[in-house]
């Protein structure tokens, strides 16, 4: 782009300059009915949103590339370009080009990013859009997050390492760094200038967003590098929205210590959001959406990702489900016309709500008291107290009722949304319009009569406005005060004084009127700001109800029941399914499992595909739905205290970090060893696959005694080196299980059921077969399996694994090492460290 501006044109002078001030990204920048993009902007623009790159006249003496978008479809473009991670500045005309001397005055009003956005059009509305601030001080690292269609602002401190799991469970849209900061790669992330982070800055800024003197109130005060993370976001949305945030009104502290932590593996291994390969479903959250409002499907995910410790806020949850179940219907009936308040919240805040966006809230809330009035049947704590939060402020209801037509047009400048007897003002300039039909007819008449021209005619376009038409063969018949307005072949128009000044009044009537109705809207907007924690209050006792009723609704329909929470070291779930996998077969086979302080861990045996790692996930979900407050898959689960759920489940090479799938796994599985604890639920499957089978073989036997020796976790530990079910010899604490298999005419069949003592064969060959895997192969894959055995049994190389570790003698230490370990060289003359070198050297 030519920075010369003085040799451009005064249009592209002023491009030129608001587009340094927004060299991120792509500027928007009005002309007229379109958005229209310049030289580098235009060349990006047309490749990314496939639209035809051309060439507005020359500036600088060179061709302008440009491309341009209508502005009421401005919306799809941009959704396009927020999912490539592009920001936008809208750039609109704010000044009159009538009175404009030069290029009409603009200015960028906002600016759209992948991490801020609030329109209905570019968010999923299922999902919640998060911006997340990352910032590192004294070894700690700060983040801070934001869903700012929501108004929820978060802050924590935690180790560096922890970076991982947060970003897995957040799943930012957009993230936010320091330019100096190395915490994540430059191209993942938006960078910041350094000042954006400094303490001093973070805190004015907060303390002004919340009127505040300080933030002790948050309890956050000595969370340093979070708040330099709070304070860089809240920065970065102030510029980027161009508007005050009166819906952003608290700063909370996120504690993970009150939630069941998962760190990222296992939140992808037990597939809650999104499956292994990625998609949505089938996932644990497909399997139990079937929440009524969107609100209700976002609190629903957030919970799955965020299980709480808090067995008095989860009993109500459970209670609040259980009384329900009869109700849950009639419930979500009620919920489903509900509009998405937490969202239209925002956009009032923000002064972006749209007509029907009142529109609806007007209606949802206008229906609430129905709801509220069925509730009353629930005898549960917690739904009378959601019940209760339903209840908004008569004065609101009134204000959107009398103040919004029944079904507004969809944006205010097409007019058709102040309701009629609003505003008298308004009412008079409508009445004009109304009456104009009136008016020409009378006229007609009136004309014909006048100048006997029966086929007269008054008629209006856009073009040439209102005129009177009659034919070239009348028009010597015409009154001397038509003036000519346009010729046809066959016609003449004409206008005369009184339809020219009628003219006037009516176009300027529908001007004006439209004028007060953007007026009056953006009234409007400022007198529901009051409300607007009332209405957030309102939006999340719809979503929790939502979801209480969801939880009630799937319990009812795939025979869930209620778990039970206990003091006790155990978990004791009897009839266990994996929810997920049973929807997608036609016959699930229910287990039981038993651990306790003297069943630690389950060691799983049993051929591939007999459902080994489908036994162990299900435990876990059925852990982790007990935490969120829902019913569970099992005929009953009674369960002690967990405070992290950890999963070692398949492996795949991270080809970004250049580690193989042996690295990865033995980092989870490092993971798990550090951090695990006698509260912890443990899921190991095949630990050990990616190397030697001597390695494998001595790894997992050496993982498996530090989880029980240890770590002491409640384990499940599935493998396929039989070898190690002989650790039930050595500690009591493990139990052997397996999953059962049959063979049936040269086949096998999978029982898929969890039987106590170990696998007696693994059933490998068969499985191959089933694979598909050519009948050569299998018929020499039995010949050589025959070898392999027959030398195993004459001479076991595993034989002394389990044998106790004999006491090595010591090494006789070098000569070389004890004579450093004599020197002082703090007390040695240039010359003798010389002599001493070349006496070491002859000790090699």
């Amino acid at each position: 782009m030519e920075n010369n501006k003085a040799n451009h044109t005064p249009m592209m002078q002023q491009f030129l300059r608001i587009k340094a001030e927004h060299p991120d990204g792509l500027l928007f920048y009005r002309m007229g009915d379109f958005y229209e993009m310049f030289f580098e902007d235009a060349e990006r623009a047309a490749k990314l949103l496939d639209i035809t790159l051309t060439h507005r006249g020359s500036s600088n003496g060179v061709p302008i590339k440009m491309c341009g978008i209508p502005y009421h479809a401005a919306e799809q473009y941009l959704a396009r370009l927020v999912k490539l991670g592009l920001s936008v500045a809208i750039c609109e005309q704010v000044g009159d080009p009538a009175t404009s001397k030069g290029p009409v005055e603009r200015k960028v009003m906002r600016i759209v990013t992948p991490g801020t956005l609030t329109d209905s059009a570019l968010l999923d509305e299922k999902r919640d859009n998060l911006l997340l601030s990352l910032h590192q001080r004294n070894g700690l690292l700060g983040m801070a997050w934001m869903n700012l269609a929501s108004g929820h602002f978060y802050v924590c401190e935690t180790a560096i390492d922890n970076l991982p799991a947060e970003l897995e469970r957040l799943q930012p849209s957009e993230i936010l760094q320091a330019e100096n900061s190395n915490l994540l790669p430059a191209a993942s992330c938006r960078q910041l200038p350094s000042w954006h982070f400094e303490l001093d800055t973070a805190r004015r800024t907060l303390c002004q967003q919340f009127a505040t003197l300080d933030l002790a109130g948050f309890g956050c005060d000595e969370y340093t590098a979070g708040l330099e993370a709070a304070g860089a976001l809240l920065g970065y949305i102030r510029l980027t929205q161009g508007q005050t945030m009166d819906h952003v009104s608290s700063l909370r502290v996120y504690s993970a210590d009150h939630y069941v932590r998962m760190d990222a593996a296992t939140r992808r291994n037990l597939e809650i959001t999104q499956t292994l390969r990625g998609e949505a479903a089938p996932t644990l959250l497909s399997l139990l959406d079937t929440c009524s409002t969107n609100m209700g499907s976002r609190l629903l995910s957030h919970w799955l990702h965020h299980p709480l410790r808090d067995r008095d806020i989860l009993r109500a949850r459970l209670d609040a489900v259980d009384k329900l179940t009869e109700l849950s219907d009639a419930v979500q009936t009620h919920l489903k016309p509900c509009v998405d308040v937490e969202r239209i919240t925002a956009r009032i805040a923000l002064k972006s709500a749209r007509p029907r966006d009142l529109s609806g809230l007007r209606d949802t809330l206008t229906a609430l008291p129905q709801l509220h009035t069925t509730l009353n049947a629930c005898d549960s704590t917690r739904v009378n107290a959601l019940s209760d939060a339903l209840q908004a402020d008569v004065h609101l209801t009134a204000l959107l009722q009398a103040s919004l037509r029944s079904d507004p047009s969809s944006v205010i400048r097409e007019g058709g949304v102040i309701a009629d007897g609003f505003d008298a003002e308004l009412d008079e300039l409508r009445g004009i319009q109304t009456n104009c039909g009136d008016f020409l007819l009378a006229l007609e008449a009136r004309e014909k009569a006048r100048t006997g021209i029966s086929t007269l005619k008054v008629e209006y376009n856009r073009v040439h406005g209102f005129y009177i038409e009659v034919s070239v063969a009348q028009s010597v018949n015409v009154p001397d005060d038509y003036r000519r307005r346009q010729t046809l072949k066959n016609a003449e128009r004409y206008i005369t004084p009184e339809l020219k000044t009628f003219e006037d009044k009516a176009l300027s009537a529908n001007d004006r009127a439209l004028t007060r109705e953007k007026f009056l809207y953006d009234q409007l907007l400022e007198q529901l700001a009051p409300y607007i924690a009332q209405l957030q209050r309102i939006s999340g006792a719809i979503s929790e109800l939502d979801v209480l009723a969801t939880f009630a609704e799937r319990a009812r329909t795939l025979h869930f029941t209620a778990p039970q929470f206990t003091g006790d070291s155990t978990i004791q779930i009897s009839g266990g399914r994996h929810p997920v996998v049973e929807a997608q077969v036609e016959r699930f086979t229910p287990n039981d499992t038993e651990l306790s302080d003297a069943r630690r861990m389950l060691l799983i045996t049993g051929p591939n595909m007999g459902g080994k790692s489908t036994y162990m996930r299900q435990v876990a979900i059925i852990a982790l739905l007990a935490h969120v407050g829902s019913f569970v898959p099992a005929q009953q689960a009674v369960l002690g205290e967990i405070d992290q759920i950890f999963t070692r489940i398949g492996s795949s090479d991270d080809l970004a970090s250049g580690r193989s799938t042996f690295m990865v796994e033995m980092t989870e599985a490092a993971n798990i060893l550090h951090n695990a604890t006698a509260q912890s639920l443990v899921l190991v499957d095949e630990i050990g696959r990616g190397t030697s089978t001597f390695d494998g073989l001595a790894l997992a036997y050496a993982i498996a005694c530090h989880l029980l020796n240890k770590n002491q976790s409640y384990t499940l530990f599935a493998t396929h080196y039989f070898e190690l079910t002989r650790l039930s010899e050595e500690f009591a604490q493990l139990a052997n299980v397996h999953l059962s298999a049959i063979e049936h005419q040269h086949s096998i069949v999978f029982l898929h059921s969890v039987n106590e003592g170990a696998a007696s064969q693994s059933y490998g060959l068969q499985v191959a077969a089933l694979a598909g895997v050519p009948a050569q192969v299998i018929k020499t894959a039995k010949k050589q399996l025959r070898v392999l055995e027959q030398n195993s049994a004459a001479q076991s190389p595993q034989g002394d694994l389990f044998a106790a570790i004999p006491d090595l003698p010591e090494p006789e230490e070098h000569a070389l090492l004890a004579a450093l370990r004599d020197i002082q060289p703090d007390d040695m003359s240039p010359k003798a460290a010389l002599e001493t070198l070349y006496q070491l050297k002859k000790l090699l």
